[in-house]
């Protein structure tokens, strides 16, 4: 009995393409700015930046272009849920949101000397202005502040990120690619930033909280303020460095994603570039952030084993008391 052979043919179904929104086109200004955080001239102006590394070389009809990975990326940033949720507002699979957030962030994060550096000389003086302004202390240039955490799909994580700002809410200096176990002194003194004011002495001074060691160009508070004149420094070191708490507070509130990160710690320290970028180009081009703001309480940190060798704390030392000497 002879077998009957069955012989099937592979059903090709033809590949659909949703269309994609049209932001710029659908939505009002209002609109744009609740959504994506930019208006119509910055996101033009963020698509030329990205566009040399974005541009793809395909010559595919349905190649996602510039404007729109912006959109999707900025979509992602601006509300931080589930990639799903990003591809189905705009059109897109949820594999496409992840690729297209992961080269955004590169894109972005390579461009992260060029929007963030320290006060150049020519500038210090302006800033100084303007944080005695804020707080009575002289000759500073930036209070810093550090860790952010993180959720990945294993549980609630933190990476250690150390930020400087200006007193117009500009970071001027950030690491981000220390988990949150690693010592604040530890961050400090290996970066870039440490090697360059320990080899040239800054024509003003950092403030840090009391995580941070007391160094001739880094004041942090008294721990115990013994007499009126320390306490007004400590009142003074504390409304300074509310710029940087604030400025902490509007990247997280204009950037929601920072809030609940669902990737691993590489692609989250790129996203956190990214926002750092978007951040500064938002500041610097005065994207509007609603109002409705309430000004972040200053955390009181336990104090850390120092990492700084003795004489640099004795320098520290004699200028702060000679700060509260003088000013106080």
């Amino acid at each position: 009995m002879a077998g009957i052979v069955h012989r099937y043919r592979r059903r090709y179904h033809q590949r659909v393409h949703a269309e994609c929104p049209k932001p710029l086109e659908q939505y009002t200004s209002e609109e744009l700015y609740a959504r994506f955080r930019f208006g119509r001239d910055d996101i033009k102006y963020i698509a030329d930046l990205v566009r040399p590394t974005l541009q793809h070389q395909t010559q595919r009809s349905h190649a996602l272009s510039v404007e729109e990975q912006c959109f999707i990326a900025l979509h992602f940033y601006a509300c931080g849920t589930f990639y799903q949720v990003i591809g189905d507002n705009m059109g897109v699979r949820k594999s496409t949101v992840s690729n297209v957030v992961k080269a955004m962030s590169v894109a972005l994060g390579s461009l992260i000397n060029q929007f963030v550096s320290f006060p150049k000389d020519d500038q210090t003086a302006q800033t100084k202005h303007k944080f005695f302004q804020m707080g009575n202390i002289p000759s500073t240039i930036a209070p810093c502040e550090r860790e952010w955490e993180y959720v990945n799909r294993n549980g609630r994580h933190s990476i250690n990120i150390k930020l400087v700002g200006s007193a117009d809410l500009i970071i001027t200096n950030c690491v981000v690619k220390w988990p949150g176990s690693v010592h604040d002194a530890r961050i400090l003194r290996e970066s870039a930033l440490y090697r360059e004011l320990q080899s040239h002495q800054p024509n003003g001074i950092v403030l840090g909280d009391s995580a941070y060691p007391l160094l001739p160009w880094l004041m942090t508070p008294f721990s115990v303020a013994n007499t009126p004149e320390q306490e007004r420094f400590n009142s003074s070191h504390c409304k300074t460095r509310c710029a940087i708490e604030r400025l902490n507070g509007i990247l997280k509130r204009r950037f929601a994603c920072l809030n609940y990160l669902r990737v691993q710690p590489k692609v989250a320290c790129n996203i956190f570039l990214a926002c750092i970028v978007f951040h500064n180009i938002a500041t610097r081009r005065h994207v509007p952030l609603d109002d409705n703001f309430d000004e972040p309480e200053l955390d009181v940190e336990p104090e850390q084993p120092s990492m700084f060798l003795p004489n640099e704390g004795h320098t520290g030392l004699a200028i702060r008391d000679a700060i509260v000497r003088n000013y106080f």
